[in-house]
């Protein structure tokens, strides 16, 4: 054996004998600047959501308990894709079509993990996982959903008019969507852009230019300025506009400022904490957490706009039953 052959022979050796820890280490990459490197294209897809829904779960689940909801998430995705039966025929006039399936959604399959733990809800503080609303946060609530239902273009919701992400997908904070999880990250020295599969909204926070816009300059997803804390990434927003002030599941009053922190923590994993801190309509600052993870390939646009059909036609249709004299009832929000 050649001396090159041994020496190469005994990298491998060597390479074979460290701890696995060891071969597995990891350092936070870093941009040409020198900041945590939080560029690529990241998911939230999960089960878990923002609120506990069941009390009897604490935040951390066990691993039964984790198993159990997982089961259940896969009962339902067996359901979603079973053949659709050719001999149950047309819906009767004024039913709802439904779903012949589920293809298109991504609600993910396991729970989320927030340092090794599953967890019930993204909300950790209150302890008991639900948003903490002030009765004036309440009132106000009614009064935006009692508008829901309204015969115009005003009683849609903003994502079904595909102005913003539905289910506060686009942020702050950003929250996982029955579908289209995916983020891409692009950091310069003076700002760092974040690509919303949902919507495809493009989020511009300024690094350099931190002074606040005035109040009358109003964005969908607020005027957001970041700064770095060692190797976090702090964005502080105010000012949406009114329409995302008012869309569930968190709504926002022209007081409320949420605060993000972005931390790469893992090889796979970016830590994302945000808090709420809204004295209107909120009793306490609330805060949640969550882990994005890698997805797989880029984002796609996701050509959503309001010059799509459904606005339009369902008008139309309002108006042509107004000509017959015939009262037009509201239809619920079913979800997408």
């Amino acid at each position: 054996m050649s001396r090159t052959s041994s020496a190469f022979a005994g990298l491998i050796l060597l390479g074979l004998c460290l701890p696995a820890a060891a071969q597995e280490s990891w350092s936070v990459p870093r941009t040409p600047d020198g900041h945590a490197d939080l560029q690529g294209t990241w998911t939230n897809s999960s089960i878990t959501v923002l609120e506990r829904t069941d009390a009897s779960l604490p935040l951390v689940l066990s691993p039964e308990q984790a198993k159990r909801l997982e089961q259940r998430r896969a009962a339902q995705g067996e359901a979603g894709a079973a053949r659709t039966n050719p001999e149950e025929g047309a819906p009767s006039a004024g039913k709802g079509v439904g779903g012949y399936n589920q293809f298109w959604l991504d609600r993910g399959a396991h729970v989320g993990r927030v340092s090794g733990e599953a967890r019930s809800s993204w909300i950790v503080d209150p302890p008991n996982g639900r948003i903490p609303f002030s009765a004036d946060g309440r009132k106000r609530i009614a009064a935006i959903l009692a508008k829901r239902s309204e015969d115009g273009p005003e009683g849609m919701n903003p994502a079904d008019r595909c102005l913003i992400g539905s289910r506060g997908s686009g942020g702050p904070p950003m929250l996982n969507n029955m579908y289209n999880n995916n983020y891409q990250i692009v950091q310069t020295p003076g700002a760092v852009m974040i690509d919303v599969e949902m919507m495809h909204d493009a989020r511009i926070i300024r690094m350099s230019d931190t002074e606040r816009r005035p109040d009358p300059v109003r964005q969908w997803l607020g005027d957001s300025v970041g700064h770095w804390d060692g190797d976090t990434l702090v964005v502080v927003t105010h000012g949406w506009k009114k329409l995302q002030e008012d869309y569930e599941p968190i709504y926002l009053s022209d007081q409320a400022t949420v605060t993000e922190r972005f931390t790469r923590t893992g090889r796979n994993e970016l830590l994302y904490q945000f808090s709420i801190d809204d004295p209107v309509y909120y009793t306490q600052v609330w805060k949640g957490e969550m882990t994005f993870s890698p997805s797989n390939g880029p984002v796609y646009e996701y050509a959503c706009h309001e010059g799509n059909y459904a606005l339009p036609h369902i008008l139309a249709g309002a108006r042509m039953n107004e000509r017959r004299g015939i009262k037009t009832e509201p239809v619920s929000d079913s979800g997408e």
